[in-house]
């Protein structure tokens, strides 16, 4: 085995750059405008990390690209991607608005937003389902319900203004 061969850089180091960010940007528009309801509980740019992340990593294994450090340069790039949009995402609102969507409401007043619901192709059924497992049993007790930017539903009762959601236990210091 030669390790200096194993280790060399045949592809443009450029060329890793582009592609891996090529493909970075174009998941995550699909993530951000197509997906959302389907991602669960993790965020967006979290799925798309994993979702390249292991993608990239096989081929640098299996020897899609020729070299490890082939490999290396496509994760650090996709990597580096995810932690700047993160890093901007926090010091400036507008990219925070950009790569987060907003809270999207389904339900207002115990009536269904039918436009919203056909925005993001959900059933009342589907909502319905959502609301019973956080103890909803009429939508008439639904003062607001939240399509969150993360796919779950929050809900706003007539008789609790809290969110019924668990949130983070923070208490002030």
């Amino acid at each position: 085995m030669d390790l200096a061969e194993l280790f060399a850089v045949r592809m443009p180091v450029a060329e890793i750059i582009v592609r891996a960010s090529a493909v970075y940007w174009f998941l995550f528009l699909a993530f951000r405008f197509v997906l959302r309801r389907d991602i669960g509980a993790l965020g967006i740019a979290d799925v798309l990390l994993l979702v390249i992340l292991a993608d990239a990593a096989q081929n640098a294994m299996a020897g899609g690209y020729k070299t490890i450090t082939e490999g290396f340069i496509l994760l650090a790039t996709i990597v580096g991607w995810n932690m700047l949009l993160d890093a901007l995402a926090y010091r400036f609102r507008a990219v925070a608005r950009f790569t987060t969507p907003r809270a999207l409401l389904l339900v207002r007043h115990g009536r269904f937003m039918p436009s919203n619901l056909r925005r993001e192709r959900l059933t009342p059924d589907e909502v319905m389902t959502k609301l019973r497992e956080q103890g909803v049993a009429h939508l008439r007790q639904v003062r607001h319900a939240y399509l969150e930017s993360d796919g779950q539903i929050s809900v706003i009762r007539y008789d609790d203004e809290r969110p019924a959601t668990p949130q983070n236990n923070i208490t002030p210091g």
